[in-house]
């Protein structure tokens, strides 16, 4: 089927309709905030594109979080988003620097409750059945424990030097490639890890939630400690067949915490060699007053490929990023 053919557009249309029909009649409020912002995420991981205005520099999101958190403080209530966001980087199977993303607050929620709503949506969608027809069925797994089976390694207990050597096996690469500042960079060789290794044994796995990330890896998420003791994100992200789908959070509302780790983050963008990023003070300023909630992002193009089972988002999306 042609990418223009009028039967896939509107397969494309009735899908995102879907998603608009379900939030409808949970009562979220679907809200529209602009693309183009002063700040941006200062995720070390991603690169956000910048454009001049007659104002001086500003970026392209890639994710409407720290607007529509700005709403939640202001008294919005559960809210949703579906835009564009874009991410220099990759392209490929999975990843085109502009794409849809569906991002959604819930006041009042547990992460629990929220992942138990992302079930709701992806069975509303058809996705759960598709899996289930395969004799996969819907996973929680910690962190550790996916790390562990596709490992060997308990991330938490593994030494520097351990995850290191491992790492440059898996990504055909030089121990030192992991080193920075003299210092082995233990999230590195974590985000290669789980990309080499966790991610392949996932695919096996249908359906899972993937929860208890290192609380190095929290970003914008609340902090605990497991069971073991260890420091863990109150955090999940939703795998399909390998593919990870989306992110999910117990939303930080210490403005003075997120702030050190906005600090962190541009000290290793600094490391990486990158640009730091303008530190979002109206968020901060929002922060206290936002109300406890969980909220989620998840890539609306990504869904859509697995329920056409289409093997590359040029497959499902009407102009790739080579055609524009």
């Amino acid at each position: 089927m042609s990418k223009a053919d009028r039967v896939f557009l509107k397969k494309r249309a009735d899908f995102l309709e879907e998603i608009r029909r379900f939030f409808r009649f949970r009562d979220v409020i679907e809200v529209d905030t602009p693309v183009l912002s002063q700040v941006t995420a200062t995720d070390p991981l991603l690169d956000s594109f910048e454009c001049p205005t007659p104002d001086g520099t500003r970026y392209l999101l890639t994710s409407p979080e720290h607007a529509m958190k700005r709403l939640l403080a202001q008294g919005s209530g559960a809210i949703y988003q579906m835009s564009k966001v874009y991410r220099k980087g990759e392209v490929g199977r999975r990843h085109n620097p502009e794409f849809t993303m569906l991002e959604w607050y819930r006041p009042g929620f547990t992460l629990e409750a929220l992942r138990e709503e992302t079930v709701s949506l992806l069975q509303t969608l058809g996705l759960i059945d598709q899996v289930n027809a395969c004799e996969h069925s819907i996973r929680v797994l910690s962190y550790r424990e996916a790390f562990h089976a596709a490992c060997g390694l308990d991330p938490f207990q593994a030494s520097a030097d351990e995850l290191c050597q491992l790492a440059a096996r898996s990504g055909h690469m030089s121990p030192e490639s992991f080193v920075q500042g003299g210092e082995i960079d233990r999230d590195a060789c974590l985000d290669l890890l789980v990309s080499h290794r966790v991610e392949p044994w996932l695919a096996e796995q249908g359906v899972v939630f993937l929860t208890d990330f290192p609380a190095s890896q929290a970003a914008l998420a609340v902090i605990r400690c497991d069971a073991q003791g260890d420091r863990v994100a109150k955090r999940f992200e939703l795998y399909i067949n390998g593919m990870e789908i989306a992110n999910a959070y117990e939303e930080l509302t210490d403005a003075q915490e997120q702030r050190v780790r906005f600090e962190a983050d541009n000290a290793r963008r600094r490391q990486l060699g990158k640009a730091e990023i303008p530190v979002d003070e109206r968020l901060l300023a929002a922060l206290p007053k936002m109300p406890a909630c969980s909220g989620i992002a998840l890539g609306v193009d990504r869904l859509f490929l697995q329920r056409e089972k289409a093997a590359s988002l040029e497959e499902i999306l009407p102009f790739s990023w080579e055609t524009l």
